[in-house]
């Protein structure tokens, strides 16, 4: 772990130009102009959109990946501000986390597609006449496929902080705003980054839902990548098809190179180990502005800001001696109340909004469904169920090894990191044509050929995770097991597996409930006329969708929520424990 004490003088002198500052200076102000361009171009009438259609010119595309870039970009700050918040108390406070963690189970296994009915309304009505309502209405959607897998990425490390740091930033005497961000962040810092990743690249599959929008009977179509590919697809053009990915390719290659890279560059610095690395992730980007003078003199005032604002002694989230400390009066009247009563009193609680939840939703459910539906949505959850852990286990069994083996080499997560990214973003309804026409000439069964399909954009989330936790392994410990002539299947078995342990679970939480939600699309997969359905809750909850029938989309969601949250509550959270409790970093 490493602090960086940016309180440094700069001298009138060191603040000149050179020529890393002639090269930056056109790149910062190319970015600025760009950045401004697409803003402005989201608060124009909403009456624009409709006036300029999207059209499938290949020469359109520069200006639809700047709006969906755009989205993304601000979807993704969103994220971190919900991750940063939420992840952190669910972590740090016992009570938080018994409500906010299920809540987050249930919420990654609600269908994106399922927020935008009731969000676009509202971010409409927000601001009227403006496009301003939809960019938000659609970036809110591209952030429900972003914040839950950064959250949990963010709350296991947050669980799994190195005994002795924390033990030294007690002795230190920090507060709890000073151990967050001098500790818990840093440390955490690795693994969100690579979660980022994931998210940005999983936000591609979302974006072709989200750029256009259904209020009624009108439909606003907002100019971007998204809405150019589902036009391509709608008129089956696969030129048009092959330009949209194209332009992805090299969008993802620039913000890769201008985002992640250096992002994963700096985040090294943050490993926890007592030797240096022998291999280090280098960024070009980050070297150049390193060199600069003038950017870096213009900057050392907002890095002694937030220097600054990171040591104060705030008591936020700090470890406190009773359940209530910092709040006043109504704390100090709290810490008398004994803990077990003030338990009770929240298990209470919790149970009572259950319960009120639970009776609204069968009463909703019951105007239109009644004991057989609810028996055939549980049969097919149990299928849904063998193809979530089938796939889970083939993916663990594929992307493990080769995560591992892609974090140990910075240079060859510097080549394949683009790649993967690329992968992780290719929409999987492209493939949806192939998988259909294969099926029928072959003659394959649609129970299991479809199966493949709901894991074609989450089982990178295992492989970023593991590829994280294998990037952030402490290269004392590797050197240790070198010279202890550790090999074979014992060095998987005693160094490394337990090293990425906690970083796959993590990876394998939000892959099953990515898997969940992708089985709306994959279990009932069309083609112009043919249509192709596997028995399972997603090809339920896509007929009743198709047909308008809300009660058994309610159903069909609640039964989905109660698969995801027993599934993590009877494997994944003891497993979670398990990590927490005998493989986090002594």
């Amino acid at each position: 772990m490493v602090w960086i004490n940016t309180n440094i003088s700069v001298k009138a002198s060191d603040a000149a130009p050179n020529r890393w500052d002639v090269v930056a200076l056109p790149l910062v102000i190319g970015l600025l102009a760009l950045a401004a361009v697409g803003g402005h171009q989201m608060t124009l009438p909403l009456g624009s959109v409709e006036e300029v259609p999207v059209v499938l010119d290949p020469w359109m595309l520069p200006e639809y990946a700047l709006r969906s870039t755009l989205r993304m970009l601000a979807a993704m700050a969103a994220s971190l501000v919900f991750t940063f918040t939420y992840a952190t108390l669910a972590a740090k406070s016992r009570r938080a986390g018994m409500l906010l963690i299920p809540v987050l189970d249930v919420l990654q296994s609600v269908p994106v597609l399922g927020y935008i009915s009731f969000t676009v309304v509202f971010f409409l009505g927000l601001f009227p006449g403006s496009v301003l309502g939809a960019e938000c209405a659609a970036i809110f959607a591209i952030f429900t496929s972003q914040a839950w897998n950064m959250a949990f990425s963010f709350y296991q490390s947050l669980r799994t902080v190195p005994r002795d740091l924390d033990e030294a930033a007690t002795g230190f005497g920090f507060s709890g705003w000073q151990r967050f961000w001098t500790l818990e962040a840093p440390y955490a810092a690795p693994g969100l980054v690579w979660n980022m990743m994931m998210s940005m690249s999983g936000g591609w599959f979302f974006v072709v839902a989200s750029e256009a929008i259904t209020v009624g009977d009108r439909s606003i179509t907002l100019p971007g990548i998204g809405s150019y590919l589902a036009m391509a697809i709608d008129g089956r053009r696969l030129d048009a098809v092959a330009w949209a990915v194209l332009a992805m390719l090299l969008v993802i290659l620039v913000y890769d190179q201008l985002l992640f890279r250096p992002l994963v560059a700096w985040a090294d610095k943050f490993r926890v180990e007592t030797t240096g690395a022998q291999e280090v992730p280098e960024s070009w980007l980050l070297a150049l502005f390193q060199r600069t003078r003038f950017f870096r003199a213009a900057f050392a005032p907002f890095g002694r800001l937030l220097d600054r604002l990171a040591w104060l002694r705030l008591p936020a989230g700090g470890r406190t001696r009773g359940p209530a400390v910092g709040f006043g009066v109504l704390g100090r009247f709290l810490d008398r109340v004994p803990v077990r009563a003030i338990d009770g009193l929240w298990y209470l609680t919790l149970a009572a909004a259950a319960g009120w939840s639970g009776w609204s939703m069968i009463a909703f459910v019951a105007s239109g469904a009644g004991w057989g539906d609810v028996g055939t949505a549980l049969l097919l959850g149990c299928a849904t169920l063998l193809r979530v852990i089938v796939l889970i286990l083939l993916a663990t069994l594929v992307w493990v090894p080769l995560g591992v083996l892609i974090g140990l080499r910075p240079r060859l997560a510097e080549k394949v990191q683009p790649a993967a990214q690329f992968l992780a973003a290719f929409p999987a309804n492209l493939l949806f044509p192939v998988a259909v026409v294969a099926i029928l000439r072959f003659d394959l069964n649609s129970d299991i050929w479809l199966s493949p399909l709901m894991i074609l954009g989450t089982q990178w989330y295992i492989l970023f995770n593991v590829v994280a936790g294998a990037t952030a392994f402490p290269s004392d410990l590797k050197e240790a097991a070198v010279s202890f002539r550790i090999r074979g299947w014992q060095w998987w078995r005693d160094v490394m597996l337990p090293g990425v342990f906690p970083y796959y679970v993590t990876g394998a939480v939000t892959a099953s409930g990515g898997s969940w939600n992708a089985s709306i699309v994959a279990e009932a997969v069309n083609w112009g006329d043919t249509r192709l359905t596997a028995h399972g809750l997603g090809s339920y909850i896509a007929e009743a969708t198709a047909a308008g029938d809300y009660p058994r989309i309610v159903l069909g969601i609640a039964v989905m929520s109660l698969f995801v949250t027993l599934f993590n509550r009877l494997l994944w959270r003891p497993l979670y424990a398990f990590a927490e409790r005998r493989l986090r970093l002594a």
